[in-house]
């Protein structure tokens, strides 16, 4: 497995999931106890992170942060 632990991710920043040879483009929007809260970039749809990896953490498993807008 490569790429960034769970505990590493911080509020406000953009993270991209690649698991099962699906990736999630996501925001983490709110840390809670076990979980973390998070926005989908590009639905928009809110969601907690454990819900993408609920059945497993494939062979491909990795969690990289994006590159910021600002520059």
């Amino acid at each position: 497995m490569a790429g960034l632990s769970f505990d590493v991710l911080r509020v406000g920043k953009k993270y991209r999931l690649t698991n099962f040879g699906e990736q999630h483009d996501f925001e983490i929007e709110r840390i809670l106890l076990h979980d973390f809260k998070a926005k989908d970039l590009h639905t928009l749809e809110r969601f907690l992170l454990k819900d993408l990896i609920k059945y497993g953490k494939g062979p491909d498993f990795e969690i990289r942060e994006l590159e910021s807008d600002a520059g």
